[in-house]
């Protein structure tokens, strides 16, 4: 009897905890569809608030129209007031970096900081060209188109391969730093 008895409840324990693991696990997705975690992975191949962007594609984009927005929405810590990057950051060039605003989670400071940005940015235009990116694999752009339509902006770009696509395409880059939080 023992030996059916120690197995049996070997095996409930194990299924209970692998049950409560589960459990635990921090969803993927916001309840209003941000991604959460996990930024740095494999992201769509389009999104449905905005055209998605090869490099070559962006180019001819600039060449067309002349005021694109382009955003940078890497994240940059924010420690004591300041943000606190370790490493020098590098973007497209002439872009503004809204860092932080493509988490999939903004408190109303952060979240007031990424829209007063854009409207100091476009004239507070819904409809100015603007273009979002971060890095390859990586949620952060994804998040700040959805957070940018969100917020009533119709003309969205998406850089999917963002910075590591541009470098990859021998384009430049430019050294960067955060818009100021106030």
């Amino acid at each position: 009897m023992l030996k059916t008895t120690l197995p049996a409840l070997a095996l409930t324990l194990l299924s209970l905890a692998a049950a409560f693991c589960y459990a635990e696990q921090p969803s993927l997705f916001t309840d209003d569809g941000y991604r959460n975690t996990l930024y740095r992975s494999p992201t769509p191949l389009s999104h449905e608030h905005a055209q998605t962007l090869t490099p070559q594609e962006l180019k001819a984009l600039q060449e067309k129209v002349a005021n694109v927005l382009l955003v940078d929405v890497y994240r940059n810590p924010w420690l004591r007031g300041q943000f606190t990057l370790p490493e020098k950051h590098t973007n497209l060039p002439n872009s503004l970096w809204l860092a932080n605003c493509g988490d999939g989670v903004l408190s109303e400071q952060w979240l007031a900081y990424c829209k007063q940005h854009l409207e100091q940015a476009t004239a507070n235009n819904k409809s100015h060209p603007i273009v979002f990116y971060c890095r390859s694999d990586c949620w952060l752009g994804w998040n700040a188109v959805k957070r940018a339509h969100a917020l009533g902006y119709n003309n969205l770009y998406w850089l999917r391969d963002g910075t590591d696509g541009w470098q990859q395409a021998h384009l430049p880059l430019e050294h960067a730093q955060p818009a100021p939080f106030r």
